[in-house]
Order: structure tokens, then C-alpha cells, then sequence
């Protein structure tokens, strides 16, 4: 008994280390993709399908020792939904990272959580409240200062990580409507299950070429960050408060600048400094809004 209530006992210090570990592993990630597909020229399809195989291959052992109760569900739809949305926004991610900088693509896809709360007021029916408009608004802002869709060095694929944050968003409500009945667990399983034959599909439409040399290297090397990642980000968020381990979520900002950097030798414009304060500066408004609301639920109980 003594042993099973020690480890339910918040770890904060490991919470905020697993955090940060998950987005130095998902910038390495990045950039891992980004170099197989702007410089070694893999398609972006063939490139998200193997970063998802191969991250499946190597969660194998755990698929295989929760066998078939983790796919016991009564919300097949929901599953089949999510792993839509999920699909079309890890293409969409991938063919941003193909196109544009990481410095840019990920300052724009931080635009998510902007993208839940509205789909969480319009297909949830939640109650907003002035705070999250207003951090709703401003994140947007802070989204077209980066674009910067008036100035002529815009151009359209800029716009594609802005459209993986609306279709993560969309997985992340959906993620919130199946946790009300479905084990974390299964609903991880069925994403993994789902994915990979999708992108597959994907993949092989667009002329998919099986990997060699550094490419291939650079993708194995991105799947099995992503299992990393993945369960680094859930150790996070068993071991202390989502309020208190996500202000170390937006230190992926600064990594993934970093591995852009020493990578690749990007640097962030000018406009970018602004517009990315404008985003982290409203998401941790919704963060401290969030937490308000939810000291004053427990208040009332």
C-alpha cells in the first residue's frame, strides 16, 4: 500500500524534466523530417508514413501485451473521426516542415489550442468567456504577424502548419469526447493502428519510395523519437497538473529554433519575434484562465 501511494505522490521536478525531454525529442523530430524532405527530397507523404510505421513498429511489444481488451470500444466512430482528423493534420505538418523553416512552422502550429477553444464553443457548445476571446484573438494576430500574408515574400505553403493546428485541434476535441468513456491506453492504440495504414495509402498515391542511405536513418531515427516523445509527454502529465507542467511546453519554441539553427543555419526573421511573443503570451492567458476556472469549481463543490 505504502509503495502504490508513494507513486501516485506528485513529481513535479520529473514532470517538468519528461516535458521538456518531449519537446527536445519532437524538435529533433522536426528536424529530422524537415532534412529528409526539404534537402534529401523524400516525398512528405512517404516521410510521415514511415515516421509513424516505424514509431508502431517500435511500440509493437506494448501493442502485443495489451492485446485485444485495448480494442474493446463503444465509440467506434469517434476513433474512426480522430484518426481522420489526425491523419490530415500530421500531412498537413509534414508537408509544412517540407516547405517552410522550423523556426516558422512551429510558432504557427502553437496556434492549436486557439483552434480548440473555438471548436470547443461551436461543436462542444463550452462557454468561452471574455479572457479566452480575447487570447483567441490575439493568438490569430500573432499568427498573421509571422505569416505576414501583405508582404511579398508570403507565399501558400506557410499556411500549412496553420492548418495542422486545425485539425489537431479538432483530434484534441475529439481525444476529450472519448476519454469520457475509453481508457488512455485504447484510445493511443487505435490512433497507432489507424495512422499507419492511412498513410500508407497516402504515401503510395503520391509515388512513395521506401528510403535509403541518410533519409532512411533520419526517419528511423525520427520514429523512434516520436515513441519517446509520446510517452515522455504522458509521464509529464501523470506526475503533476496539467497548469503546473504546461508553461514548459512552449519551450519547444526555443528548441525548435535551436536544431533549425545548428541544423540548418535558419534564423528567425524580424517579424517573428513579435508574433511569436503575441502566441506563448496568449496561450499561458488561456492557461491561467483555465486554472481560475478550475480553483473556483473546486471552491464550489
Amino acid at each position: 500500500m505504502t509503495t502504490r501511494t508513494s507513486a501516485l505522490k506528485p513529481q513535479p521536478l520529473l514532470a517538468a524534466l519528461a516535458m521538456i525531454g518531449a519537446g527536445a525529442s519532437f524538435a529533433l523530430v522536426n528536424g529530422a523530417l524537415q532534412a529528409s524532405t526539404m534537402q534529401l527530397g523524400v516525398p512528405s507523404t512517404s516521410a510521415a508514413f514511415w515516421q509513424y510505421a516505424l514509431g508502431l513498429a517500435f511500440a509493437l511489444p506494448w501493442v502485443l501485451r495489451r492485446g485485444r481488451t485495448a480494442l474493446k470500444t463503444q465509440q467506434l466512430g469517434l476513433h474512426l473521426l480522430r484518426g481522420a482528423l489526425a491523419v490530415v493534420g500530421i500531412q498537413l505538418w509534414v508537408a509544412g516542415l517540407a516547405r517552410v523553416e522550423i523556426w516558422q512552422a512551429i510558432a504557427l502550429v502553437m496556434t492549436s489550442p486557439f483552434f480548440v477553444i473555438l471548436g470547443a464553443r461551436i461543436f462542444l457548445g463550452e462557454q468561452v468567456g471574455l479572457v479566452r476571446w480575447l487570447a483567441t484573438v490575439a493568438g490569430f494576430a500573432g499568427g498573421m504577424v509571422i505569416l505576414e500574408p501583405w508582404s511579398q515574400a508570403f507565399h501558400w505553403g506557410a499556411v500549412l502548419p496553420v492548418g495542422a493546428a486545425a485539425f489537431w485541434a479538432g483530434t484534441s476535441l475529439v481525444t476529450k469526447k472519448l476519454t469520457e468513456r475509453e481508457a488512455a491506453d485504447s484510445i493511443t492504440l487505435y490512433l497507432l493502428l489507424l495512422l499507419t495504414p492511412v498513410n500508407a495509402l497516402l504515401a503510395f498515391s503520391d509515388g512513395g519510395i521506401v528510403p535509403s542511405g541518410p533519409a532512411l536513418y533520419l526517419l528511423i531515427g525520427a520514429g523512434l523519437l516520436t515513441v519517446l516523445a509520446n510517452y515522455l509527454l504522458t509521464l509529464a502529465y501523470q506526475k503533476a497538473d496539467a497548469a503546473f507542467v504546461q508553461p514548459f511546453d512552449h519551450l519547444k519554441l526555443p528548441l525548435n529554433i535551436a536544431v533549425g539553427f545548428f541544423a540548418f543555419g535558419f534564423a528567425p526573421a524580424g517579424a517573428f519575434w513579435p508574433g511569436a511573443l503575441v502566441i506563448v503570451g496568449a496561450s499561458l492567458l488561456v492557461m491561467m484562465d483555465e486554472q481560475r476556472r478550475s480553483v473556483a469549481a473546486a471552491e464550489a463543490r
